[in-house]
């Protein structure tokens, strides 16, 4: 039997290729949407993909199994639950599948979604029963699944199935099958991921404080305590994943360099400014309006999602130009399809047409505490989540949520007022500061090295 797990950097997301070399079949599982890596895995290993499943409608990145189908002719199983606009195979509770010596197994594991499924795997060469257990995102390395995302009007019903799944369809397997789960460390799919790309059930029922509840009410006790935020991005990919693919254009990278009177012009349509440099340079000097999330250390989709609306258009600002073609293709995979290009040249360019910049001001913590000790001190909001904030904060501190912010016309302070954005370690405050800078909030900073910085001095 062939298995390998695939890893998106960026997301926390890990895709699956499972097939026989000698029958010449492959399996992939949860594909993301640029496939290139799944029919290179094939022809290397001289497999042809004849089946693509989909553990459930996934919010966080859009699939890449229409497309993968449209390559390969493979057939595309979904539970039967799933309300998608597109053919699909419906799957359903304890359906199997041989491809040579892979054997894979369906099981219905609600909670994440009403359509989740895992799928047990079993090398038929070595032994008939189950060796690997894919579990989608109802299991994760170090947590499990969050149930909000098919809408609060289930929620109830949803962290039941939830509980259901994992405490009693998962309880007759065997402790030494291996979990492999379609997120890691990264995702918002789950709170307190794990680094480790895989587990064992076993060592998920010792360590995984979500499998070692007592009964049902404490488990939705600490299932609802303190969810994790909900990117802008979630629901415009899961609407992405139920209809029908729209087709790839491909856009030529001399298109794609945009002068800075073309960027003004996208602007001034709606266009969002969003600058990936890294957060010291963009505190430096920045354009006024533009959104950072800071990709020096690699992309974090996830944070495009949080700070930018889905379907608008975006123009780039980027340290280097020849980024820009991969960070496009980073981009597609969570549904930002009307990237128009990047301002070449940067923000130079942007001044030498004579625009003008503005900076984010970073404050040390001893910087803080004198400001906290005088007159007329700034106000402090704390963007980390509830449960954080409310386990350790900054007296006199208020807590405002990227959700908050997100969802709120009118904030707890006034548009000249001087605040101070703070978080665990300054990269969510920066993303915050910056949007709220965009909608005119001129005189906000960001506390450098966050709480974890407050806490050590």
């Amino acid at each position: 039997m062939y298995f390998e797990q695939l890893s998106t950097p960026g997301l926390g997301c890990y895709s699956y290729a499972v097939g026989c070399p000698l029958a010449g079949v492959m399996a992939v599982i949860d594909p993301r949407r640029d496939v290139d890596a799944y029919l290179y895995v094939a022809k290397e290993n001289n497999m042809r993909i004849t089946h693509i499943f989909e553990t459930h409608i996934h919010a966080d990145h859009v699939s890449g199994a229409q497309e993968l189908r449209a390559v390969t002719g493979a057939e595309i199983y979904i539970h039967e639950n799933a309300a998608v606009d597109y053919e699909i195979k419906k799957v359903k509770d304890t359906d199997e599948f041989t491809l040579g010596n892979a054997f894979i197994r369906a099981l219905h594991t609600p909670g994440h979604t009403p359509n989740s499924i895992s799928l047990l795997i079993s090398d038929l060469s070595r032994f008939p029963g189950p060796q690997l257990l894919l579990t989608g995102d109802l299991l994760f390395v170090g947590d499990i699944g969050r149930p909000d995302l098919p809408g609060a009007d289930m929620l109830d019903e949803q962290v039941e199935k939830l509980y259901n799944s994992l405490y009693m369809t998962l309880a007759p397997l065997p402790d030494y099958l291996e979990v492999f789960p379609a997120h890691g460390e990264g995702s918002l799919c789950g709170r307190g991921l794990s680094v480790k790309p895989s587990t064992t059930l076993g060592y998920e029922r010792l360590a995984n404080p979500m499998l070692r509840l007592t009964d049902f009410a404490e488990f939705k006790q600490a299932v609802l305590s303190d969810l994790p935020m909900r990117p802008q991005s979630f629901s415009g990919i899961i609407s992405a994943n139920m209809s029908v693919a729209t087709i790839r254009t491909e856009q030529k990278p001399s298109d794609s360099a945009l002068s800075a009177r073309q960027t003004v012009k996208f602007q001034s349509a709606g266009a969002v400014l969003l600058d990936l440099r890294d957060a010291s340079s963009y505190g430096a000097a920045h354009i006024p309006g533009s959104v950072n999330v800071d990709f020096s250390d690699g992309p974090r989709l996830n944070w495009v999602g949080v700070a930018v609306p889905p379907g608008v258009p975006l123009v780039l600002i980027l340290s280097a130009d020849s980024a820009f073609e991969q960070i496009r293709v980073e981009l597609r995979r969570i549904g930002y399809d009307t990237v128009k290009g990047w301002l070449k040249g940067g923000v130079d360019a942007w001044t030498e047409n004579g625009g003008e910049l503005q900076n984010l001001p970073y404050m040390s913590v001893p910087e803080l505490r004198a400001r906290l000790d005088g007159k007329n001190p700034p106000v402090m909001l704390d963007v980390r989540s509830t449960g954080e904030f409310n386990n350790a904060n900054i007296d006199g501190a208020a807590n405002l949520t990227f959700s908050q912010i997100l969802e709120k016309d009118a904030l707890p302070i006034d548009t000249g007022a001087e605040a101070v954005i703070i978080c665990q370690s300054g990269f969510r405050a920066g993303v915050a500061a910056s949007m709220l800078q965009a909608r005119g909030y001129a005189r906000v900073s960001v506390l450098s090295g966050g709480m974890a910085e407050w806490n050590a001095a």
